[in-house]
This record gives C-alpha cells, structure tokens and sequence, in this order.
C-alpha cells in the first residue's frame, strides 16, 4: 500500500469531521490541520487516530519526532521481545500455566473433557469468556454458569471460537468502589534485563461503567499512577480524550486515589518481569486483590498510545532508556 493509500484508510469522513470541529475550537485554520496531518504521517507513517489522539495538530515537529510510531514499535519489540517466543504470552492459557504462581486462578479450555467442563462450572457461578489469542480487550465477556443450558452446544461453541473460560476475579473492595462492572486493572510495563527489573510506567485503567472490561479500547478509560507511592496523579482519559476528575457513574474522585497494596504489587511484577529470560519489555495487566494482586495476562509488545495520551507527549526516551541499557551490556548499537 502506498503512503498515499495508507493515509487515506480508515473513515475520512469522520476524521474530517472532527478536524472542522478541532478548527473551530482551537481557533486553527482547517488547511493548516489537514497540512500538519500529512506532515505528521510523513514524520511517523500515523493515521487519522494517532493524529487526533496525540493532539499533534498542537505540536512542533521536533515534540512530534519524539513520538512512538508503529514502526518504532515493530523494531523495538524485535529486539525486546522476539516473535519466536511469543506464545508465552499470547496464548492466554500458556500465560496462565507459565505464571501459576503469581495467579492461582482456575481455568478450562477446550483440550479438556466435558466432565472437566461441569466440573468447572458447576464451582463457578460466574467466570469469563475470552479468546485463547485475543487482544485488545475483544470477545471477552462476563457469564453466569446458569446461562449454559446446554453444555455440548456450549463446548462446540468454545471450541469452534478458540475461547478459553476463566475464573471470575473478585477485586479489590477499594478498586471497585471506583467501577464496579469491571475488572479494573493497572498496566505496568516493565523492563526485566540482566537479572535486573525495573517499571518503566503505570497506569490505573477503569471501565466506563456500562461495559464489562476496562479496556482502553472498548470504553475503558485510563489515569497516571505515581510508580512510587500508588497514587493517581490528575485526571482520567478516554480514547475520545474525553477527561475525567471523577469516574462518571461511581463519582470517585482520580487524583490522589491510593491504590491498595502497592508495595506487594511492585514485588509481584519485578519478580515475574525476570521469569522470561528472553522477554524483556512486558505490559502487565495486574488486578488488585483484598490482599494482595494477580495477573489477568501480560503483553508481549505492549502499546504506547495509552502512554503517550496519559504522559502527554511521545515517549520514546523509554526504548531508548531500555536500548542504551542493552547496548552498554552486549557491545550492541540498537537505535530507535
């Protein structure tokens, strides 16, 4: 495809539309916004969403260089978190079977008997439904064991979806005071090297209180933590950045919010941050528990658009942070 093709995919007409609305409200001229864009692409090959996201119709062209493309990406994860070891993580049982030790939940998928199934739901009054490779939040969805009415059918269902059942996680009472239709999970990435871990970035993600995930691209909305103390630091983005100083349904209030258990949840992700010799960067989705937190999955090539959104500026003075740690140790000359 070319660059041409390339920039033009996706919905125009909704792009265009919110450039008109942006032009009014910023008080910038329309020409100019539509120019920037494809500058903007020229500079970081992004499309309609990463422009708009990012707000760089606002930047200069050196905060703009500063920016986390995909491409930057594709390179970073090859060195970081080679493709020849991914299924560790991106099949969602591995995940499960590789960390047992951070998680203790229980889990069916469809290499198992139907007598395993029943067994299953018959413990479970309510569990979750997801994909074995999904991404993004999609296909997961939140079930009631009554809602089986016929198991063979419900197997075959799994089976020919690639879907994996997973006990439901009661989270912490103070995190779900927040939103409780979902599961509220912190990201954190971190960078295990060397035996050595460290985070590189946090963030509180909350459902919007209507869907049943907190997934930043299915509604889901996402606040800074302090990597220090736990606490969130200012207010709440959606991927419309559409800001919040509460949560809209529960009208708890984001900054300074001090998330339970801090201290173990550091522990617990620096400790599994060096369970993979051969992935170095991982995007944690951790769930904090009454007394303690549990992994929902880990992410072998976490996303920087829930980054760069929160931190307001591109951040690839996080992979350079990472490379110029590896270049030091193995002789190497890695640039992004």
């Amino acid at each position: 495809m070319g660059l041409m093709n390339y920039a033009m995919s996706g919905n125009f007409s909704r792009f265009n539309d919110k450039v008109k609305k942006i032009s009014k409200e910023e008080n910038i001229s329309y020409f100019k916004i539509m120019f920037k864009f494809f500058d903007c692409f020229l500079i970081l090959k992004c499309g309609y969403s990463d422009y708009l996201n990012y707000e760089l119709y606002k930047k200069s062209r050196k905060d703009i260089k500063e920016y986390v493309s995909i491409n930057d990406q594709d390179k970073f994860y090859a060195i970081v978190s080679p493709s020849e070891y991914k299924t560790t993580f991106s099949v969602k049982p591995n995940f499960l079977k590789t960390f047992k030790k951070y998680i203790n939940r229980d889990f069916y998928t469809s290499d198992q008997s139907i007598e395993t199934l029943k067994c299953f739901l018959e413990k479970h009054d309510v569990f979750m439904l997801k994909q074995t490779d999904g991404l993004g939040g999609h296909n997961v969805t939140k079930m009631s064991s009554n809602e089986v009415t016929n198991i063979e059918e419900f197997l075959a269902k799994i089976k020919k979806d690639n879907l994996f059942l997973e006990e439901y996680v009661v989270q912490n009472s103070e995190i779900n005071r927040i939103c409780s239709t979902s599961v509220n999970t912190i990201r954190i990435m971190t960078f295990g090297y060397n035996g050595k871990s460290r985070i590189l970035f946090a963030s509180l993600r909350v459902g919007n209180g209507i869907n049943s995930v907190d997934n930043f691209h299915q509604g889901g909305m996402g606040i800074l933590v302090d990597t220090e103390t736990g606490k969130l630091i200012g207010n709440a983005f959606d991927k419309d950045l559409n800001e919040y100083k509460h949560h809209p349904k529960s009208k708890i209030k984001f900054d300074g919010f001090q998330i339970p258990n801090w201290d173990k949840i550091k522990k617990l992700v620096l400790e599994a941050a060096l369970v993979d010799e051969h992935i170095h960067v991982v995007g944690w989705d951790v769930a904090v528990l009454e007394d303690g937190a549990t992994f929902i999955e880990g992410n072998r090539r976490p996303g920087f658009d829930l980054v760069q959104v929160l931190s307001k500026r591109g951040r690839k003075d996080m992979m350079r942070e990472v490379l110029d740690e590896i270049n030091a140790h193995e002789g190497t000359n890695y640039r992004i």
